[in-house]
């Protein structure tokens, strides 16, 4: 099994996950839910988000586009915006296409997608690219603190 700075942090909680592994060729969801055959409603996409000067993990289901007015309003911010690849990199501690919220080396706030809680389970990055695990969302809700609301655009 693929090792990450997430899977520990799961592990070190005792929270059940499932790994699972694929060769990546390119960023994306959509690519890591083809490759493993998950539906892509189920997978959680982990965007490190700018609101209004703070860094935050909003986390959305794959078939979703982020609403980043509802990122800002959801943390009393003027506005939101996408971070910089090389601040969300510098601030987790992963490479792009391969974030997680778990094990990340500064813990941010973090945002879920409300539609993400409809399943018994969710997919989401380990902490590598090419390493996916899924846990059931109600974990990750306690693990990380996530505040649950609507993230997907319109």
């Amino acid at each position: 099994m693929a090792e990450t700075r997430g899977t520990r942090a799961l592990r070190g909680r005792a929270i059940p996950f499932v790994v699972h592994t694929y060769e990546h060729r390119e960023k994306g969801a959509e690519f890591a839910a083809a490759a493993l055959g998950i539906a892509l409603e189920r997978f959680a996409k982990t965007l490190v988000v700018d609101a209004g000067g703070d860094p935050v993990f909003a986390l959305v289901a794959g078939n979703h586009e982020l609403s980043l007015k509802a990122v800002a309003r959801a943390r009393g911010a003027g506005r939101a915006s996408m971070a910089d690849p090389r601040d969300a990199e510098r601030l987790t501690g992963y490479l792009v296409g391969g974030i997680s919220p778990f094990g990340s080396r500064r813990a941010l706030p973090v945002l879920l997608d409300g539609s993400l809680l409809a399943f018994d389970q969710i997919a989401i990055n380990a902490g590598q690219r090419g390493v996916i695990l899924e846990l059931a969302p109600s974990d990750l809700v306690a693990v990380l603190g996530a505040v649950a609301l609507a993230l997907a655009a319109p």
